[in-house]
């Protein structure tokens, strides 16, 4: 496959990812900066360009890689399909459900498919939950409550934007989960703090509920840090991941039942490069897959819901 990345940011990222790809033939970068695109280049041994047509025009590209700001992606990705090309795109895919709907209608018009970055699904913690949520290895799931905990190094991560640029994650796995249920509960506050936020949300859908905590506005010596707890009818399963600003990494996966504490490895496999190789894969041979347009909506869709009631709350 032939894949033209748009974006030197995230995409340098993609980029090197890619080159281990047995697979993947050529790689073309576009971005704006030519020293940083120079720099790849000699890097990775990858082309490179200062134009987006280059990319669009060229027949050998199949897949157009999307690494730019969220408010240009549908804008590209159209494009992209427009010329024949498949995409794959970053998450949050659109910032509003109305430029999702533009997207898919394109996917219909172009014949042509977008898979979209929801890298939660690969990450063996959340992997795990999901599978014994669908085995039922620990019997029913009651309750599962979920966070994401960062200092302000981000951006702007406000009650405005917290929920579309922090808690897409999580809220892909909740919307895989409960279906894109209407939160039953939403609370926020800025603390008073410009482009910070802390925000929970819960839902109720047959029986189980779901919690989301999020903070961007942690002290700066704490770690980023996500994790779960679920409430089974046989069990507790915990999982806990910090990094540290010096890159020092701590992670657990424990499941309590009645008889012991287990301690799960955790696989210490990329989630970022299973979900680029699962989603060339299925864009090549015409298989179905988790990370379809249509399942990313759902999570743009709950972050809309919650931004609304967040500003709403202000």
């Amino acid at each position: 496959m032939n894949i033209g990345i748009l974006g030197t940011g995230f995409g340098a990222y993609h980029a090197s990812l890619l080159k281990q790809m047995e697979f993947v033939k050529r790689i073309v970068v576009f971005g704006r900066k030519e020293a940083k695109l120079l720099e790849l280049q000699e890097e990775l041994g990858i082309e490179i360009t200062m134009s987006i047509e280059d990319i669009m025009s060229d027949p050998g590209i199949d897949v157009v890689d999307i690494c730019l700001p969220s408010a240009l992606h549908k804008t590209y990705a159209v494009e992209a399909m427009r010329c024949g090309k498949d995409v794959f795109c970053e998450t949050p895919v659109v910032l509003e459900p109305a430029e999702g709907l533009e997207m898919l209608k394109a996917e219909q018009q172009y014949g042509r498919r977008i898979l979209v970055n929801q890298f939660i699904q690969f990450d063996y913690a959340y992997e795990y939950l999901d599978k014994v949520i669908r085995e039922g290895t620990y019997g029913k799931l009651l309750h599962v409550s979920l966070r994401r905990e960062t200092a302000p190094v981000w951006g702007d991560l406000g009650l405005r934007t917290i929920a579309a640029n922090l808690m897409i994650h999580d809220l892909d796995f909740i919307a895989g989960l409960l279906d894109a249920p209407v939160p039953s509960a939403v609370w926020g506050t800025s603390g008073g703090k410009d482009g910070q936020a802390l925000v929970h949300a819960s839902w109720v859908v047959a029986g189980i509920r779901a919690q989301l905590m999020v903070s961007s506005q942690m002290p700066e010596a704490y770690p980023f840090t996500v994790g779960y707890e679920a409430y089974f009818g046989q069990a507790k399963l915990v999982f806990h991941e910090s990094r540290a600003a010096n890159g020092d990494i701590e992670a657990s996966l424990t499941a309590y039942t009645s008889e012991r504490k287990i301690e799960i490895p955790l696989i210490p496999d990329n989630p970022y490069e299973k979900s680029l190789r699962h989603a060339l894969h299925s864009l090549q041979n015409g298989t179905a897959s988790t990370l379809s347009l249509q399942s990313a909506l759902k999570s743009v869709e709950l972050a809309a819901m919650l931004t609304d009631q967040l500003i709403g709350s202000k």
